[in-house]
């Protein structure tokens, strides 16, 4: 069994035994029939991935690799708030007839702002400062931006990620930590996701930055599991977990602009079937 499946059973069982409902309150998210999607939710789920030891992708069903890496790019990379920029139509739900969602996600991180040491986006700010003063506890990005928010089509989900590098004993190389944080997540269809992307992200800054991946710390304000869900989480839960897969990053990339989707492959990837027509609220 993969520690992802453990910490992701776990998390589910919790929420499902222990969690508090939404069911009457006047919530925003509705199905595509326009019934209120009510949820199961648990505040202050705090999720941890050891990077050095595995890579955290569930083996209970399979977890696209290269479309979630492929939209991490999208924001990270491309700083691109366009859904013309991405290979899959998961953000079509909010872009407007020109394709935007607004001033969100990745146009927020390639805003370029004043330092000592010249002018940086937040991504290329982060980048430097691994390099250059790598102990330094304020590596962070934000992209929950108030002033912006009416001009986002969704706002952030998972909206800040605050790195921090430690050196351990007998190790010359440093190694590259990060926290995740997400103020709400629809557990079924997004926790892997998001983890699996972040994890990639860590495992590519450690990389260009000399240095190797430590742990990844997801820390999820509002973890639900939407009314509809319950019945295939219960399924999901209970099938027979395989040992984690082996994750393979290109080693000849050394600038974090040159990465693509085809850089990143999962080996020995043995899953349970997969889940079809996932319905999703808006």
């Amino acid at each position: 069994m993969s520690m992802a499946d453990t910490v992701f059973i776990n998390m589910c069982r919790d929420i499902l035994e222990n969690g508090t409902s939404t069911e009457g309150e006047a919530v925003r998210p509705h199905w595509p029939d326009g019934t209120p999607a009510y949820t199961i939710k648990k505040f202050g789920v705090v999720n941890r991935y050891d990077l050095s030891k595995e890579f955290p992708a569930l083996t209970l069903r399979r977890t696209a690799l290269k479309s979630a890496t492929d939209e991490m790019l999208w924001i990270w990379q491309q700083k691109s708030n366009n859904v013309h920029d991405l290979h899959s139509h998961i953000w079509d739900e909010w872009a407007d007839g020109d394709g935007s969602i607004g001033k969100a996600y990745g146009y927020q991180l390639g805003i370029k702002h004043a330092y000592r040491e010249g002018m940086f986006d937040q991504v290329d700010r982060v980048i430097y400062d691994l390099k250059n003063n790598p102990f330094s506890r304020r590596i962070l990005t934000n992209i929950y931006v108030h002033q912006d928010l009416h001009e986002m089509n969704l706002y952030p989900c998972a909206y800040s990620m605050t790195f921090n590098v430690t050196q351990k004993k007998g190790q010359e190389r440093l190694t590259l930590n990060a926290v995740l944080n997400q103020r709400s997540q629809d557990v079924l269809a997004a926790n892997n996701w998001n983890v699996v992307q972040y994890a990639v992200l860590l495992h590519m800054l450690a990389q260009v930055c000399d240095m190797e991946a430590g742990e990844l710390l997801h820390v999820i304000a509002d973890a639900h599991i939407y009314d509809r869900h319950v019945p295939i989480i219960e399924e999901l839960i209970q099938r027979t977990p395989y040992p984690a897969p082996k994750f393979w990053l290109n080693p000849d990339v050394h600038d974090f602009y040159e990465f693509t989707r085809n850089d990143v492959r999962l080996e020995e990837y043995v899953t349970g079937e997969q889940i079809q027509d996932i319905p999703i609220a808006v």
